[in-house]
């Protein structure tokens, strides 16, 4: 099997992941600026955001025609396999 065909690719950051990286650099960022950072669309970039804010990751606060993020760097990661670890050791070492 050929591993270089569509069934066999792979990354080892999810979307979310990638989003949640952005805000984290720059609380102020644009939903157009991490859609293109992030390679893509507004509309996903919005889901997602939706998403992390559903689930304790992240909130916002609305400054005039922007909104600013915070990133719930306390909140446990979801998965079973990562009990105990914090957002704020995943970005850590993300953002070094």
């Amino acid at each position: 099997m050929n591993d270089s065909s569509p069934s066999r690719q792979w990354t080892f950051l999810t979307n979310h992941a990638r989003v949640l990286v952005q805000i984290a650099r720059d609380p102020g960022i644009r939903v157009r600026d991490i859609a293109a950072q992030c390679l893509l669309t507004e509309r996903a970039v919005q889901r997602i955001i939706v998403d992390l804010e559903d689930a304790g990751y992240l909130s916002h606060e609305r400054r005039g025609r922007t909104n600013h993020y915070r990133v719930i760097d306390a909140k446990q990661l979801r998965h079973p396999a990562d009990s105990g670890l914090t957002l704020a050791g995943l970005l850590a070492a993300l953002l070094r």
